[in-house]
């Protein structure tokens, strides 16, 4: 199925929007396909043609992905199913070394000879590449792992849940919302399953399934006497997890200014709240500009650490790669190298994580065949590290990769991507009511929105979903009509206070676009609730 035919079919309005954005489509099948995994041990047949075909025409080292996607998109708007999509996608690709230079090429035809085919072109694209190379490729070393798996820790699988069930809970979910005041809402689900199976010359078999889930909402309120509205998103986070997600516990509820869950979501309640919170939107006050002490919600503050500490801590956008694209990073190897330079304060941790269950990030490998870890970034404030993987780890004398490898499709080349990467909460026990209660002029923010930063990664502003002013240590009403705008160095500075770890929340971001031709991963970003001094707020809905 071509992009622009799906889109056609995708219904209209966010539904439509939130569908641009979803990678490697691939072919429609039929709604209750019966989900199933390919047998490993045909898997590795075909593997072993391509990494057989490719030494045999020189290649000195060769790496294999065989990848099956599927998605599952379910699309309502108030009372009605506007559609139901499956699509997978299935074949390989194959990348070598030769002549010192990568070279790569993919297929679907799933026969060995087909595959043989695309591995010696892969070989001779590295081969006239290798003509113009400057630089031979450095791998760090990875041994390999033998014939091994790792399977998402999963309790439902969502694909298993009758589609029936998931309609089900979206129009339940629209009907909460409608009941509450709201005059439109759609609701939708994604589901992800990527089954990868990775080979390579070093003498690694490694067969993944991986899941992720994302239920999400946009309820709409308007105002009939003036025709103004106002909207609030789903508070909900997408997530590595099968169809428990949506089964949320009294163990994980966190009663704050809005009920939110650490590890489950409901759905149904957070559209009730939803429809209230809207309604308060369109009475809300206005902001006043200035300097406010910012209380930050981990379903907020995930967007922050994603854009102004994930892409600028990664390695080749600090070494220019993607300067023409994505742009590049002021967080520059000079001041890694000085040992001492000051991102943010004393408070804060932030590590890397590939290995945190629940997470859109977790793998056991990633698509170098590296076993996935944990590592710091920032530590007491002060940069630490970068990410990297095999062929840039050398640049900052690292002796193995960090694993921040990954393709979003069998047919795209694998490159480095950005790991979970996650704010450490509060040694100290506190609470978000606890941290409230010492604020005298502030604003807590609950919610992602709209964001600008610069190429740098440096200067920046935030919106959000909700908004609540604070005065004498209490919350006297929403506020609306606010952003935020620091710098990096500055807003992290400003960190003082951290909630523990009871308060601890993973958010995240389901297509994170990087590249050229742009590729889209899943990566989570977890925080606790965190207070910021002396930030300046400006009104958005003001002209300057």
């Amino acid at each position: 199925m071509k992009r622009r035919d799906f889109l056609q079919m995708a219904g209209m309005g966010l539904g439509a929007g939130l569908l641009a954005q979803v990678p490697l489509i691939g072919n429609a099948i039929p709604i209750e396909t019966p989900w199933y995994t390919i047998d490993v041990t045909k898997k590795k047949e075909l593997a072993d043609a391509a990494l057989n075909a490719a030494r045999s025409k020189g290649a000195t080292y060769t790496d294999v992905r065989i990848g099956r996607y599927l998605n599952q998109f379910i699309i309502t708007r108030e009372d009605k199913v506007e559609n139901i999509v499956n699509t997978e996608s299935y074949g390989i690709g194959i990348r070598v070394i030769a002549g010192g230079s990568w070279g790569f090429a993919s297929t679907d035809k799933m026969d060995k000879d087909s595959i043989a085919k695309t591995a010696a072109l892969a070989v001779a694209i590295a081969k006239e590449n290798a003509r113009l190379l400057t630089t031979p490729v450095e791998l760090a070393p990875q041994k390999g792992y033998g014939e091994v798996s790792w399977k998402a820790p999963i309790e439902r699988n969502a694909f298993d849940v009758p589609v029936k069930e998931k309609a089900d809970l979206l129009l339940s979910v629209n009907d909460a919302a409608l009941k509450g005041g709201a005059n439109y809402i759609g609701s939708y689900m994604f589901l992800v399953n990527e089954q990868k199976y990775f080979a390579s010359s070093d003498g690694s078999y490694i067969d993944q399934d991986i899941h992720r889930i994302w239920p999400t909402f946009q309820i709409t309120k308007i105002d009939a006497a003036t025709g103004k509205f106002e909207t609030r998103n789903a508070l909900s986070a997408p997530r590595g997890m099968g169809y428990e997600y949506l089964m949320p516990r009294e163990s994980d509820k966190i009663k704050g200014v809005t009920t939110l869950y650490r590890n489950r979501y409901d759905m149904l309640e957070d559209a009730r709240q939803g429809a209230a919170q809207v309604g308060e939107k369109m009475k809300a006050k206005s902001v006043e500009p200035g300097k406010y002490d910012l209380i930050l919600d981990p379903s907020h503050l995930w967007l922050t650490i994603h854009e102004s500490v994930g892409h600028p801590t990664e390695l080749d956008r600090v070494l220019g790669y993607e300067a023409n694209f994505a742009g590049t990073s002021f967080l520059t190897l000079d001041k890694w190298q000085s040992k001492n330079f000051n991102f943010g304060s004393p408070l804060v941790n932030i590590v890397a994580d590939k290995t945190q269950p629940g997470s859109l990030g977790a793998v056991g490998y990633d698509d170098e065949g590296v076993g996935t870890q944990k590592w710091d970034l920032i530590k007491n404030g002060v940069l630490v590290n970068y990410q990297t993987i095999r062929d840039q780890a050398h640049i900052i004398g690292l002796n193995h990769s960090q694993g921040c490898c990954y393709a979003q499709g069998w047919g795209d080349v694998q490159f480095q991507r950005m790991p979970n990467v996650s704010l450490q909460p509060g040694a100290g026990k506190l609470s978000p009511a606890e941290m409230i209660k010492n604020v005298e002029k502030g604003i807590f923010i609950a919610g992602d929105g709209s964001f600008s930063i610069d190429q740098q990664r440096y200067n920046f502003q935030f919106g959000g979903q909700l908004y609540y002013e604070i005065k004498n240590g209490q919350i006297v009403g929403m506020l609306k009509d606010v952003a935020y705008q620091s710098n990096t160095q500055e807003f992290w500075n400003s960190c003082k206070a951290i909630a523990d770890e009871s308060d601890y929340r993973l958010g995240g971001s389901f297509f994170d676009g990087k590249g050229q031709p742009s590729q889209s991963s899943a990566v989570s970003h977890g925080s606790s609730t965190a207070r910021f001094n002396g930030v300046n707020v400006i009104n958005t809905a003001r002209k300057i």
